[in-house]
């Protein structure tokens, strides 16, 4: 079955027809697995059973099953396709919210407080650099907030020029 550009499988008889997210269970062994159904299922309500189930309403079904295909996807064999939210999500995009700006954040301590072109390999003087760098990033926020420049919080050079 083919997998669109957001990583969910597509319907195999109609490619342009994404299958819809129904839940994500943990199996025993501690992993996580996403479950796919067809996009055409309806929930229909049994009187006799008193409880609902699923109920293929395709013209040209792909399965013999009354609920319609199901597929599960297991993210641990493909990390980059599947980090762990579902692509085009509510909970994808506050998460890459916020993975974009601690990737930003990683990027200036390494690059604008000199870490990422050190020539020592001393574990002793990487941690002091460390240290260092952290510190000069919170005075740097602090003397922003304290002259209300707070456009001048992701760079020292401004401040003090």
């Amino acid at each position: 079955c083919k997998i669109n550009v957001d990583g969910i499988p597509c319907c195999p008889n109609d490619d342009s027809l994404p299958m819809k997210f129904e839940s994500s269970s943990t199996r025993k062994n501690g992993l996580v697995r996403f479950k796919f159904v067809c996009p055409k299922i309806k929930y229909v309500y049994d009187k006799n059973t008193k409880k609902s189930h699923r109920k293929c309403l395709c013209d040209n079904p792909c399965t013999s099953s009354s609920c319609g295909r199901m597929i599960h996807i297991y993210p641990e064999k493909d990390l980059r396709a599947y980090p762990g939210a579902i692509r085009g999500t509510q909970e994808w995009e506050s998460t890459y919210k916020i993975r974009t700006a601690v990737e930003r954040d990683i990027n200036h301590i390494k690059e604008n407080l000199c870490l990422a072109g050190r020539r020592t390999q001393n574990e002793k003087t990487l941690h002091a650099d460390l240290i260092l760098a952290g510190i000069t990033q919170l005075v740097t926020v602090i003397l922003a907030d304290k002259i209300n420049h707070h456009e001048f919080v992701r760079s020292l050079k401004p401040l003090i020029a």
